[in-house]
């Protein structure tokens, strides 16, 4: 057997360079002996491209063994395209339930009915979606299209949660976990909280179902994403918690009454946010999220808070990204406590 015997300090390096060059045979064991790491090759390789790059090959035994293969290698080891078109593979994806979307550059196109099929089989994917572009508007509508299998609608789990909804008429954030997380984590008991923007409930029921909220208003102004609403109150026993809201937020009615007021949307939100003052009692606190580029955080922000804030005391806590949203810019979120 032939076996790259490189040194313990560019092991790994060697390793990523041999697998990228779909030359690791992957049913043998990598070891080590003394200083040095020996990686198995597969067979016919041409091991002139290795010693070009300085990379020593020796012969050896090696002993096999069950090993993981990663969801990407195997699709590569189904498809054997050219080397051309198999680094354009996507090394990630997005998995809704049994849905799955990816993202293909433009030289998969031709071939996107294979990829779609071969990703479908590793995955366990009912439906393949190619994203077709950014989500925007009001409603927040994505663009996808269907390349293998039909019907978009799922149920996706995420933190003990349900959440049903259509792959190609609603959005759903997965970089938005950390933040769901830290919602799911407050202790709310005894708190009446609104969503200003709750969409399918990405933010209602993380704090419905785990930080135990008396009361959570959940307004949403698209349809769709309301009909699914109200659906997962249903799905996560929540009824009881829970009063969806169709309509714009800005129609809501009361003044200072919330302990708790949800932002978890992006574009505009500063517009809102003198209601959600409205809404919040002296002592409670608005979860004002906002996208801003990089080098005006968290001067942006802190300004329009103010602003809003028409005279009432606040005080500042948690601020921090919650992910990346495009180049030089993020997506942020600011903790408010309103304090009179």
């Amino acid at each position: 057997m032939r076996l790259v015997k490189a040194p313990r300090e560019r092991a790994e390096r060697v390793r990523k360079r041999i697998s990228n060059m779909r030359a690791l045979r992957k049913d043998v064991r990598i070891f080590e002996e003394g200083e040095h790491v020996f990686i198995p090759l597969k067979e016919g390789f041409d091991e002139r491209r290795l010693l070009d790059l300085g990379i020593e090959v020796v012969d050896g035994d090696a002993r096999s063994r069950s090993c993981y293969v990663s969801p990407y290698d195997q699709v590569r080891g189904i498809l054997s395209f050219p080397e051309d078109l198999d680094v354009l593979l996507p090394q990630k994806w997005e998995m809704f339930g049994d849905v799955l979307v990816l993202r293909l550059p433009p030289g998969l196109e031709d071939v996107k009915q294979e990829v779609a099929k071969a990703y479908s089989g590793v995955l366990h994917a009912r439906t393949v979606c190619l994203e077709r572009g950014i989500i925007e508007g009001v409603y927040r509508t994505p663009k996808v299209e269907v390349i293998w299998g039909d019907g978009t609608e799922t149920v996706h789990r995420e933190n003990r949660i349900l959440y049903k909804f259509d792959v190609a008429k609603v959005m759903y954030s997965s970089g938005n976990f950390p933040e769901k997380k830290r919602m799911s984590e407050l202790d709310c008991r005894g708190e009446t909280v609104v969503d200003m923007f709750a969409g399918i409930g990405y933010f209602t029921l993380p704090l419905a179902v785990h930080a135990k909220a008396r009361r959570v208003v959940a307004c949403e102004i698209n349809p769709v994403a309301f009909s699914y609403l109200q659906e997962n109150v249903g799905l996560n026993s929540v009824g009881d918690v829970v009063e969806p809201v169709l309509g714009d937020n800005r129609d809501l009615p009361g003044e200072r009454f919330a302990d708790r007021v949800l932002m978890g949307y992006v574009g505009t939100t500063h517009e809102f946010l003198p209601k959600a003052f409205d809404l919040v009692k002296p002592g409670g606190v608005v979860h004002y999220h906002e996208t801003c580029p990089i080098d005006e955080w968290p001067q942006r922000p802190l300004r329009r808070i103010a602003q809003a804030a028409g005279g009432r005391r606040f005080e500042i806590g948690h601020k921090g990204e919650v992910k990346s949203f495009a180049p030089s810019v993020s997506h942020y979120v600011v903790d408010v406590r309103l304090l009179d």
